[in-house]
Parts: structure tokens; C-alpha cells; sequence
């Protein structure tokens, strides 16, 4: 594993840069090596790039669309021409849709963005990085039933049948009371799944996950009535530094940077938003769970035509 700090002599992707948790993950890691950011749309990304320049770094854009399987294949094989000594990735794009929709392949569009596309990069790129290279999952404690804020907002946690299922947008009975809170919570599931599964079948690597608090203000909520996002980006960042399991992006992106460059062989760990080991769902603690998603991803994903 590297030690080499210098600005040039390390890079690091991430993913879904150009607002809320990545800009910030990315502007922590400004003067940490080059930065390969990858997003949807250019124009952002060369704002966060101009914002990475300012902090004194460098970096490169990648663009990507994770609901589409051929891009981000394109993406991982733009990413490796870089020839770029890559030693982390984060997998930081999310969303959750109140009203869903489908991409080009008929599949539930929260559900490809959170897991199938970031799932599809991390097997397309993980081959080509050093021994010791950290990849890190935003996941979400929405994934457990019981995590009692969750409950609070509606979620019922993760309602996994399969991955053919959820990329259809079915989901177990009984779920949440949210719009898009089925598809949220079973996608994030499952992204924590693959993130403590890949970490037993690639101990070559640093694999972990990582739960960023309840951050309203992120580009999650860009669906959200006016008046609400005035709330979120006004009213409740104010309250996070005094409520359990509240964040910000800015905090976030301070751990997240952090568990990216942190240099110890710690893998398979769950991570919560103040950086310590937490627990999530039994579910997730099941190895035959953790594998069947994995295996089930791989299967859907061998299907899809590019």
C-alpha cells in the first residue's frame, strides 16, 4: 500500500461530485491527489472542477449516467485509460424518486443509480487497482427496520425479493408510507450488502461502508416542495450539531474523505456519520443475504444487453 501523499502521486474517484456529499468528499480531498469525478452532467462537473483548482488540486471529469449500464461501462474504461495510480473510490451518487421511473432498460431508476450502476463501476475499475486501494459505499441506515428515525419518516426498511424484482420496482408487502421509500431503503440494502460481501471475496482491497446522517440538504430531496427545501437548506442544517444521527454535507464529506484516505487495513466495516464501526440490519449481517445479492446483481447485470 502506498504512503505518498504528494499531489500527482495519488488519485481518487468520486462519484456524484457536483452537489451535497461528493462536491464537499471531493473538496476535502482537493490537496490528497488528483481526483477523477464522475457525474451526469458536464457543465457541473467542470464547476466542481474550478472548485477542486481553487483548494489548490487538480482534477479530471468522467461524465456518467449509473442508470445506464453501457455508460458506465464506457466510463470505467475511460477511468482506466487515465493511467492514473488510483488507490480509492467513492461511491457516493444516490437518489430516491417519490414518483418512480424507468431507464432504458426498464428498470427502476433509484434502484440502478444506487446500486446496479455503482455495483457495475466498482467490478469494471476494482481489477485495475492497487493492492490496499480503498473503495467506500454511501449506504443508508434507512435499511433497517428498526432504526427508529427511519421509522419515524416512514421508512419499513429494505424490502428485498430479488434483484430481477427490484429492477422491476417490486418490493416486498407492507412497506413504507414514503413515495420512494421502498425503493430508497431496498436499494441501499443492497449496496451495503455488496460493499460487506465484495469485502470477503477481494481481501486484496479496503472495502467499507459508510452511513452519512440524515443530511436534508443533499440533492436527495431536489424533488421536494419549495417551501420544504427551504426548510432543508435553511432551517435544519442549523439544528444538526445538536440531534442524533444529524448531519450535513459538509460533515459528511469531512468523514468521507477521512475513510477514503485513512490509511489502516481495516475492511468490512459499516461506518456511521461521526466515522466509528456501527451495525446495520441483521439482514445485511448474513453472509448467505450479502451473497445472494451479490450473485443476483451479477446475473441481472450479465443480462442486459450494451
Amino acid at each position: 500500500m502506498t504512503t505518498t501523499n504528494a499531489l500527482g502521486q495519488r488519485a481518487y474517484i468520486v462519484t456524484g461530485p457536483t452537489s451535497g456529499i461528493g462536491r464537499e468528499t471531493a473538496l476535502q480531498l482537493a490537496r490528497s491527489g488528483t481526483l477523477v469525478l464522475v457525474g451526469r452532467d458536464k457543465a457541473k462537473l467542470a464547476n466542481t472542477e474550478k472548485a477542486v483548482a481553487r483548494r489548490g488540486g487538480r482534477a479530471v471529469s468522467v461524465v456518467c449516467d449509473l442508470t445506464d449500464l453501457a455508460s458506465v461501462r464506457r466510463a470505467a474504461a475511460e477511468i482506466v485509460a487515465l493511467d492514473l495510480p488510483i488507490v480509492g473510490l467513492l461511491n457516493n451518487a444516490g437518489m430516491r424518486e417519490p414518483t418512480p421511473t424507468k431507464n432504458a432498460l426498464g428498470w427502476d431508476t433509484t434502484f440502478a443509480t444506487n446500486h446496479l450502476g455503482p455495483f457495475a463501476l466498482t467490478e469494471a475499475v476494482a481489477p485495475h487497482l492497487p493492492d490496499g486501494a480503498q473503495i467506500v459505499f454511501v449506504a443508508s441506515a434507512v435499511e433497517d427496520p428498526e432504526r427508529k428515525p427511519a421509522k419515524a419518516v416512514g421508512f419499513k426498511g429494505g424490502r428485498y425479493i430479488s434483484a430481477e424484482a427490484s429492477a422491476r420496482g417490486e418490493w416486498k408487502p407492507d412497506g413504507a408510507t414514503l413515495p420512494g421509500g421502498d425503493a430508497y431503503a431496498t436499494s441501499k440494502q443492497c449496496t451495503l450488502a455488496t460493499a460487506l460481501e465484495f469485502a470477503r471475496e477481494m481481501p486484496r482491497l479496503r472495502i467499507n461502508a459508510f452511513e452519512p446522517g440524515f443530511t436534508p440538504n443533499t440533492g436527495l430531496g431536489r424533488d421536494a416542495p419549495m417551501f420544504l427545501k427551504l426548510i432543508m437548506h435553511g432551517v435544519l442544517p442549523l439544528m444538526a450539531p445538536f440531534m442524533q444521527y444529524w448531519s450535513t454535507p459538509q460533515q459528511a464529506g469531512r468523514v468521507a474523505a477521512q475513510i477514503l484516505t485513512d490509511e489502516t487495513p481495516r475492511t468490512g466495516v459499516y461506518f456511521d456519520e461521526k466515522g466509528r464501526p456501527m451495525r446495520g440490519s441483521p439482514l445485511v449481517h448474513d453472509p448467505a443475504f450479502t451473497r445472494r445479492v451479490v450473485v443476483e446483481t451479477r446475473s441481472l447485470l450479465a443480462t442486459a444487453a450494451v
